[in-house]
């Protein structure tokens, strides 16, 4: 074992996490590409990553470019480059040797969105005369109606949830806590679960947790999948609707009813805005509405 990789690695996955806030499945990818790296330079007998240049650099990416798409290709580029230009920046090498690397072109593929008769069709179906059915139609308004994860939706406790205020305390990537407004809709469906769907299937035992399963325990990512393939299905909606479609219907549905891009990246937790941005597909049919109805040219006779 390369004693310079080693501290070079942990050095750079301890910034990561502590400076930037990274959640753990980010530091995992960190760690996977660079010990993929880490192992092509030592058996190239480059046993510090300070004395690795754009020659050995490229001479990886060529070798491992059959294995690789471009989203993945692109994803090992960005890692090289924050990890290159970490050792540059703290003194631990003295050239940053990503600087010359090109990244690959990647299309980016457009969320599903639903529309707002489909969601209807789907916040309709939940059998509410059962527990489980209280409880389906509760996540089902959260996960539309606040644009949360699954992983956030999963994490939930009562005391997060701030009636008078009408607003819900998240907690996102990187453990980053973020206030989100909650719907009346949304919160009349949590009232009617917590009154009488949560006490029922919690029966005796004790949980935390807001979403419970059968057993009383907290609801899992997979339950929530399997509860929105269900309800959709029940619903006649595209078999590819998940969770996170709900999520990005939520985005698109405030940026078609004129919210700023900005306010939904604060919504959605994101770090940059350019996450956000692929929201802005919003359909031809509204665009040319709002141009119609707001620019002075396009009002004249």
């Amino acid at each position: 074992m390369s004693r310079p990789w080693d501290t070079a690695i942990g050095a750079f996955l301890a910034h990561a996490s502590a400076e930037r806030g990274l959640a753990a499945n980010s530091l995992d990818a960190y760690g996977h590409d660079l010990q993929g790296w880490r192992a092509w330079a030592e058996a190239h007998d480059l046993t510090d990553p300070a004395g690795t240049g754009p020659q050995e650099l490229r001479a990886y990416l060529l070798s491992s470019a059959d294995r690789l798409g471009p989203r993945s290709r692109a994803r090992l580029i960005s890692t090289l480059r924050s990890f290159h230009r970490f050792l540059a920046t703290e003194g631990l090498a003295r050239t940053d040797p990503t600087l010359t690397l090109l990244s690959p072109r990647v299309g980016r593929k457009l969320p599903v969105v639903l529309s707002t008769v489909q969601i209807d069709r789907l916040l309709a179906v939940a059998d509410l005369t059962q527990p489980g059915g209280l409880r389906n139609q509760a996540l089902l308004e959260l996960l539309y109606g606040c644009g949360l994860r699954v992983s956030e939706l999963c994490a939930l406790d009562p005391a997060d949830l701030d009636r008078r205020g009408e607003s819900l305390r998240v907690r996102g990537k990187g453990s980053k806590e973020r206030i989100i407004p909650v719907g009346k809709p949304a919160l009349r469906a949590v009232d009617a679960y917590h009154e009488a769907g949560r006490p029922a299937l919690l029966g005796k035992k004790r949980s935390a947790a807001l979403f419970l399963n059968r057993r009383g325990g907290r609801l899992s990512r997979v339950s929530v999948w399997t509860v929105v393939k269900q309800s959709s299905l029940a619903a006649s909606l595209p078999t590819d609707v998940t969770p996170h479609t709900l999520r990005h219907t939520y985005a698109t549905h405030l940026l078609e009813g004129g919210a700023d891009l900005r306010v939904v990246q604060e919504l959605l937790g994101h770090a940059a805005i350019t996450t956000t941005e692929i929201y802005t597909h919003v359909d031809r049919s509204f665009l040319a509405e709002a141009y119609r109805s707001a620019h002075p040219r396009a009002r004249r006779r």
